[in-house]
């Protein structure tokens, strides 16, 4: 019986927690109790912690004897994970991979610095308009280290340039945001697994965001519509991108901008599985690939590249909120739709989504074809 830790207890590690229970591994779960760690009924063991106490998660599983550590969906536990590998010599990427792939202010002087063309940036702890003269509006303000649409938004003036600094760095960890010249155009992102360096595309996600100014993801769908020409533009940027964040290892979600024109500009990666059941439902339903069983896999020195992952169906998730309550009538209980996977409603009062935190449900597909409801 092998021995795991994953960080992290919400439902986003569920699908992670569950497949090591079914591979008949202990499961040494942690995260801090804050009625939403869903986890703790499935693990064998849980530990009340912040995943940022990084000495403290090291002193237990060295202890324990782990044989491995890692999370899916999650940019926060990274770092640590990256750390308690490190010193116990554990399968994992570096401390500076988990670095470049969750603070976007190291992220885009990286692609800067590999001659990753990216929008035209620039990282502040406090709003000086001085800053941004020489830059084009609209921008894009980002917290520098928040995941989930947290804190993102458009400003097409310097008092919006203002006001959505000083909210992101207030969202921040490291009180840093990242202002970026906008890009309009689809956004894809590119689930991707690595092992000792060596990397593979499994598949690339088409994704549909609210209006502006906020950036919420709505629905994905794979595989993606877009052109071969297109996609082979998207393979080589992911490429590059994982190249130069020095990505070893595991699950990685590389998310791209694709204008009218045809220019690939990438936005961010995280060395990590997607969050918005991408990997944990989406990709073993259009591909067949277990994309949780891989990564687990990777985590205990035990994995081995397929031959081949090719498409085989079409899958995608629609989220509801006020901005998409045209879909309530399929979460009805006599909704017969036979494309619907799973769904559930988790807050049956509907918000405009300004955070990935406003949607209330979700609706997970699978069939021969793409299903369009909005």
């Amino acid at each position: 019986m092998k021995k795991v830790a994953i960080l992290g207890a919400s439902y986003l590690q569920l699908p992670l927690v569950k497949k090591a229970k079914e591979n008949n591994h202990e499961v040494h779960c942690f995260a801090w109790d804050d009625g939403k760690a869903v986890c703790k009924e499935y693990a064998d063991y849980f530990y009340d912690v912040s995943v940022l106490e990084k000495e403290t998660i090291l002193a237990e599983c060295r202890q324990i004897g782990i044989d491995g550590i890692l999370t899916i969906a999650t940019d926060i536990c990274i770092p640590t994970i990256a750390y308690v590998a490190h010193e116990l010599n554990l399968p994992g990427n570096s401390i500076e991979c988990s670095l470049l792939t969750t603070n976007k202010s190291l992220m885009r002087k990286c692609f800067e610095e590999n001659n990753i063309v990216s929008p035209r940036s620039i990282s502040v702890s406090e709003f000086n308009p001085d800053d941004f003269k020489s830059f084009n509006y609209p921008l894009i303000i980002k917290p520098s280290d928040r995941s989930g649409s947290l804190g993102v938004i458009k400003a097409d003036s310097p008092e919006e340039c203002k006001e959505a600094v000083e909210n992101a760095i207030r969202y921040s960890f490291s009180k840093t945001c990242v202002v970026e010249e906008y890009i309009k155009g689809k956004e894809v992102s590119v689930e991707t697994i690595s092992l000792n360096g060596e990397h593979k595309i499994i598949t690339i996600t088409d994704k549909i965001i609210t209006e502006e100014p906020y950036f919420v993801e709505l629905a994905h769908h794979q595989p993606s519509s877009f052109p071969q020409d297109i996609q082979n533009k998207i393979h080589d940027i992911t490429y590059a991108m994982l190249k130069a964040t020095k990505v070893e290892s595991g699950a990685s979600h590389a998310e791209l901008m694709i204008t009218k024109e045809g220019n690939v500009f990438p936005i961010e990666i995280g060395s990590r599985m997607g969050g918005d059941f991408i990997g944990s439902d989406l990709v073993q339903l259009s591909t067949g690939f277990d994309y949780v069983q891989a990564v687990l896999d990777i985590a205990l020195g035990e994995f081995k590249f397929p031959s081949e992952i090719s498409q085989k169906k079409y899958s995608g998730v629609y989220f509801l909120s006020e901005n998409t309550k045209y879909l309530l009538p399929l979460f009805a209980e006599n909704a017969l739709e036979t494309f619907i996977v799973k769904k559930e409603i988790t807050n049956p009062s509907l918000q405009q989504a300004h955070s990935s935190n406003d949607r209330s449900g979700y609706l997970i597909y699978q069939s021969d074809k793409k299903i369009d409801l909005a």
